[in-house]
């Protein structure tokens, strides 16, 4: 069985009108999903992949 994600929160980055996302809690890491499309369900990840993941945006490794 899978654990549904809980306590979704919109990304304090997004706006009305540019991509906006929101993260969920489950038990081993995140969720993530499409605010304006949450229909089409979300992915997760593990606990270690989502800290990376904040690390490298923390860093600027996504900036252009």
């Amino acid at each position: 069985m899978t654990q549904q994600p809980a306590g979704w929160r919109k990304s304090s980055r997004s706006s009305n009108h540019t991509a906006c996302v929101e993260v969920g809690r489950v038990a081993e890491g995140a969720a993530v999903r499409d605010t304006k499309d949450r229909a089409a369900g979300y992915f997760t990840t593990t606990g270690p992949q989502w800290s990376a993941f904040l690390g490298a945006i923390k860093t600027g490794r996504y900036e252009g």
